[in-house]
């Protein structure tokens, strides 16, 4: 694949040579906008970009991009950025190293891309900088410049390659200003069990096979239409009203699915009633209190 960045990582004093891939690809459904006439003509909606002094259309080599101000709109052209004093605009700065498991999820932004050892020569610097991050169990947030603006990162090791993923900005999370729950489960241990039972249960070491169900059934959808069938809408989930039991039937679900044949959970940590026994004059039974069995 061809790269769309070939640069430099900046470790310290070490410069590591890179090219950078995409990681991901898009395999959605798009649809584009139509007008639809009488007697089933359908057209194509299509955005006209017009010029508000003149309105003449405009061709996108004739758009250019700029800044609106109080007293006007300041242009700002490609060589301006080009020419703006960063040092990610030919480096991947790495900034900091911070354990792996304090990032905060919510801070992964769009895109992630593949780095790639062009070269021979740095193939060596370039597996430094992946054992440096394998063997503290570390990530590297780092710096870098694409399309014209500077961007936060993350570099990790998948596999035997480096990957960077693009970050959000500190100041772009939010604070988790939403009511918590306060219920207490600590008060049933037996649902409580059975919650982690499920979690176990469902528990994969992988996203394989894992797949986009709605992009599925819009396809279908699409292939009936154009044969001019009908398709059959899904029917809603039952409301979930004992809990317990949904609980257990998830877990014996999830374990079919992995060919589990045990899919019993009361032993995980269940507590059994004691059984009651014929009544006996014994010290505390006068006044309604079970007796305690002796250990």
């Amino acid at each position: 694949m061809k790269a769309l960045w070939n640069g430099a990582i900046s470790f310290g004093l070490v410069s590591v040579p890179v090219s950078v891939v995409p990681a991901t690809e898009r395999h959605a459904v798009h649809f584009r906008q139509i007008h639809q006439h009488e007697g089933g003509l359908i057209g194509r909606v299509r955005n006209l970009k017009v010029c508000e002094l003149d309105g003449e259309p405009v061709g996108l080599d004739e758009i250019g991009r700029g800044y609106e101000t109080a007293t006007g709109t300041i242009p700002v052209s490609d060589a301006d950025l080009d020419a703006l004093p960063l040092p990610t605009a030919k480096a991947i700065e790495i900034v900091s190293f911070v354990p792996a498991a304090s990032i905060n999820p919510a801070v992964f932004g769009a895109g992630a891309y593949y780095l790639a050892a062009p070269d021979p020569i740095a193939a060596r610097p370039y597996v430094l900088l992946r054992e440096a991050l394998s063997r503290t169990s570390r990530v590297a947030v780092a710096k870098f410049a694409f399309h014209q603006r500077e961007r936060l990162g993350l570099l990790r090791v998948v596999g035997d390659v480096l990957v960077l993923h693009g970050l959000r900005w500190p100041d772009e999370i939010r604070e988790a200003d939403v009511p918590a729950p306060t219920v207490d489960v600590t008060e049933d241990e037996v649902q409580a069990a059975v919650a982690v039972a499920l979690a176990e249960a469902m528990t994969t070491d992988t996203l394989e096979g894992i797949r986009d169900h709605y992009r599925d059934a819009v396809e279908k959808l699409l292939a009936a239409k154009a044969h001019g069938e009908r398709t059959q809408a899904p029917e809603a989930p039952a409301p979930v009203i004992d809990l317990m039991a949904a609980l257990e039937a998830s877990v014996q679900k999830a374990r079919g699915a992995r060919g589990e044949t045990e899919a019993t959970v009361h032993e995980l940590g269940a507590k059994k009633k004691p059984a009651k026994k014929a009544a006996k004059k014994t010290t505390g039974a006068a006044d309604g209190r079970t007796p305690r069995r002796r250990a």
